[in-house]
This record gives structure tokens, sequence and C-alpha cells, in this order.
């Protein structure tokens, strides 16, 4: 009997935790797996977004039917990272992880970082070299000129038909690819995880658990309520089966803390597992990768009540108001930004006037709450890609119930 990637990658990631505790620090040396996988989905990133949203596009040549799911798209990532980030603001109530906690305060001074502005961030959705932008791996600027070229070759007509075909069949060697490297998947999320778990021992983790334990809790209850409850109300999915099928693309998430470099397995798992047609997952899973921050906007409810708990402040209930409309806002305009989550986070912090010395506080455990955040951030983007393809009728409903056969 085969044994499904999902299960290989669930046992690689028991053995890689049991190992990385044994061995210590030791596991270091199976890094390189780790390394080789990532730099692996990285180089299909680019080609296989490309390919399959100018495809999508040129197939439906239809400017109203994409800026319809556009809206949708974006409707959706604001309204499920508002939710997310008032859950966590109620864990972090309900847990207090800053309150009574005995460690040294951070000597170290963090500067403001400021995000640029949304006017700054919608001019810089459009590339003015797009040969730079898939060199570069720009992915909003990617999927602009994705979606422009497509629509060209719809408008051009007869005469495009070739570059249409083209991208067609580039697409496939590109799908054909991924599957090959998620082959060598349980492997790398072996080398991903036990290193990690190796490398922070008992000591460092223990004082600051309520934090870790408030946002791994707070992005399994965002997960299994809001997400359960989108694909079951707006999709007609049962959540058992949502879950089994982005499950390896949730977990390849919680070992490289990548959204982006978990998009190709996003891709394949929402289309092969879940029934979403290529036009709409090519479209709404790179914007999601880049755009949508459910699990990084968790954190922040967490993490700024957390702060403030350890530094005294009080907050009162219009300034918790205030970290979800900053939250929600912060992530859209951070998008594509390196280190969008500190971004946030420090622009949290000064929309209610709470020391940014307390960033350092947490910065021992960032690794670890990044991989509940990135995998709560992929499972969103693909909830999102079910919803807007059942909205669009275009879910395939036979494909969806295959979902163990696929994976």
């Amino acid at each position: 009997m085969r044994i499904s990637l999902l299960t290989q990658i669930m046992i690689a990631f028991i053995i890689a935790v049991v190992a990385g505790v044994i061995a210590g620090p030791a596991m270091q040396a199976v890094q390189p797996l780790g390394d080789l996988f990532l730099r692996l989905i990285k180089f299909i990133i680019v080609p296989l977004v490309l390919t399959s949203l100018v495809v999508g596009v040129a197939g439906t040549g239809d400017l109203k039917k994409l800026g319809r799911m556009g809206g949708k798209t974006i409707l959706y990532y604001l309204v499920t990272t508002a939710i997310a980030v008032t859950l966590g603001l109620v864990i972090g109530n309900l847990f207090s992880p800053g309150t009574g906690l005995a460690i040294t305060e951070p000597e170290s001074k963090v500067e403001y970082q400021e995000a640029p502005g949304l006017v700054a961030t919608l001019l810089g959705i459009i590339p003015t070299n797009p040969v730079a932008a898939l060199v570069e791996g720009n992915m909003l600027q990617i999927i602009f000129f994705a979606i422009f070229l497509g629509l060209g070759i719809t408008l051009v007509g007869e005469k495009g038909v070739p570059v249409y075909r083209f991208f067609e069949g580039l697409a496939e060697v590109m799908y054909k690819i991924t599957s090959i490297v998620m082959r060598v998947a349980p492997l790398g999320v072996f080398g991903l995880i036990a290193p990690t778990v190796g490398s922070y021992g008992v000591s460092i983790l223990l004082p600051l658990m309520k934090v870790i334990l408030a946002v791994a809790i707070g992005c399994l209850l965002h997960a299994l309520i809001t997400y359960s409850a989108a694909v079951k109300l707006f999709a007609a999915i049962s959540p058992v089966r949502f879950f089994k099928g982005i499950g390896p693309a949730s977990l390849v998430a919680f070992s490289t803390c990548s959204s982006s470099g978990t998009l190709p397995v996003t891709i394949r798992n929402t289309e092969e597992n879940l029934g979403v047609s290529k036009r709409v997952g090519s479209f709404v899973l790179p914007l999601g990768a880049t755009v949508n921050m459910d699990g990084t906007a968790l954190y922040q409810g967490v993490c700024v009540l957390f702060v403030a708990q350890f530094f005294g402040y009080d907050l009162t209930l219009v300034q918790q108001l205030m970290v979800v409309l900053t939250a929600t806002l912060a992530s859209i305009g951070t998008a594509g930004v390196p280190g969008a989550g500190l971004l946030m986070l420090t622009m949290v912090l000064t929309s209610v006037q709470l020391p940014l010395e307390g960033i350092a506080l947490i910065a021992g455990i960032d690794r670890i709450l990044d991989m509940f955040r990135t995998a709560v951030n992929v499972t969103g983007d693909a909830s999102a890609a079910v919803v807007v393809a059942a909205s669009e009728g275009e879910l395939k409903r036979g494909r969806a119930a295959a979902v163990g056969s696929s994976s």
C-alpha cells in the first residue's frame, strides 16, 4: 500500500522532533537536507506562478471576472485577518503571558521601522522592469505582469495562440517538476525541524512558554473555527477534507516559515486535493502568500498584550480596537516587505504607545512562533482559494472528494 505524502511528512516531522530532543545541537548536521529542499521549492516558484497565472487569465479573457475575483479575495483576507488579531487579543487577555514574568528587561534598543504607505505599496505593484521583478521574485509585480500578459494574449486573438500554447506547455512542465520535488519533502521537513528542535533547550523555552502556548492555541482555534466555518458555509466542503487536503502544505509551511517558499506545494494541494481550478488557484494563492497574514496578525495581538503586561501597561478597550485596526491594515501595507512580521509589530506597538524594547523579549523564541503563524497563513490562503473558487463555480467537487488518493 502506498503511503500518502501527508503521512510521510507527518512521520518525518515526528522523527525529527524526537531526534532533536535526544541529539540536541548535534542535529545541525542534517541542516543541509532542509536547505536542499528549500532551494528546490524556491527555484520553481517564479516560473510556476507566472505560467499558471498567464494561462488562467488568457483562458478567461474577462476583465470583469478578474476584478470580481480580486475583490472577493481581498475582502476575505481582510475579514479573516481582523478576526485573527481579535482572537489574538482575546487569547492574550485570557493567558496574561506577560504578567509576573521573571526575566531581565532587555537593554537593546529597537528602532521603529516605518512601512511604506498604502499609495507607495499600490504603486510598487506595477513593475518598471518585468524581467527584474522575475529575477527578484517580487510576487505582486509578477502577478501584475502575468495578468496583463494573459489579457494581451486574449486581445491579440489568433496571433496570440502560439504564445498561449507556450505558457500552457511550460505550466504543465512546472507542475510535473513540482510533483518530483515533493517526493523529497519528508527529507526536507526532517532537515528543517530536527536542527530547530535541537537548538532550543528547555531553559530557553520555559520562561516564555505561556507566550508560545498562547500563540499556538490561538492559531489552532483560528484554523479550526474560522477556516472550518468558511469552507463549510461558502464552499460546502467538510473541514476534515479541507485540512487533510491542505495538510502537506501546512506542514511544509510550519517547517520552512515561508509562505512564498511553500507556494508551489499550496498550489498543488488546493488544485489536486481540493478541486480548486488553476485559474482561481494561480491568482488567489500568490496574492495570499504576499498579503495574507492571519497567523502573523494573531501573533501581533498576543505579543502586544504580552509587552503591555510585562511593562505594566493596562490597554483600554479603545487601544485594543486600535490594535485590531492597525494590524489588519498593516497586513496589506507591509506586503512584499522583508521582515514584514517585525514591521507589523513595530507599527502596532507604536500605535498604542508601547515600548519597542518589548520586541527583544520574544526575539529568542520568534523562530518557534514563526512556525505556527506561517502554517496558519498558508492554511488561510488555501481556504480563500476554496471559497473564491466555489463562489465562481470553479470548484471541482469530484476531485475534492478524492483527496486521499492524490496526496
